[in-house]
């Protein structure tokens, strides 16, 4: 069977290639970047992965860290535990700990499309879903369970706005003489 001829070829040095370039990719591959913050600045890139999780109180494998109960025949029960580390950087726990403690801001909203829909659906037909799916408004034909899911969703990504349409419903409207 015959060679391949690029195999044959002596090898030569490629100048059209920036090799400080292919060093920064082969680097930033091997060595991905940390999401967190507070354990990217707490990292140390000479040690390995298990002992800086352990420097920093965090669990590298969690079977090892919680303790699993073991049944023996004679009814006694015996805990496994883990061996403790030294933990040296507590304060990536706790900056952990008060970033989850935070409350979560929530970004969802709606489209403008879907707020007058389900305005116009309050505004006709009240609570009544059955009527709002026989609406001929109702283009997709939403049955009344989905109606009353978007009219839900938009009470709660809009509170204020759904609060000032409401009293808005309710106070009466003046009559133009």
């Amino acid at each position: 069977m015959p060679k391949a001829k690029q195999s044959a070829r002596r090898k030569k040095f490629n100048y059209t290639t920036d090799r400080k370039k292919l060093k920064k990719q082969y680097l930033k591959k091997c060595n991905p970047r940390i999401e967190n913050s507070q354990i990217r600045n707490a990292w140390d890139d000479k040690k390995s992965m298990a002992r800086n999780l352990q420097e920093m109180g965090l669990a590298f494998d969690p079977n090892r860290t919680l303790p699993i109960k073991k049944k023996s025949l004679l009814g006694e029960d015996k805990a496994t535990r883990a061996p403790a580390g030294v933990v040296t950087k507590p304060y990536v726990i706790s900056q952990l700990e008060e970033e989850a403690g935070r409350p979560e801001k929530d970004t969802k909203t709606l489209s403008s499309d879907l707020m007058e829909y389900a305005q116009y659906m309050i505004r006709e037909h009240k609570d009544d879903f059955k009527a709002m799916a026989r609406d001929e408004k109702n283009y997709y034909q939403d049955t009344p369970k989905q109606i009353k899911r978007k009219i839900n969703e938009y009470k709660r990504c809009h509170p204020e706005h759904y609060d000032n349409f409401i009293k808005s419903l309710a106070a009466p409207e003046p009559m133009a003489q």
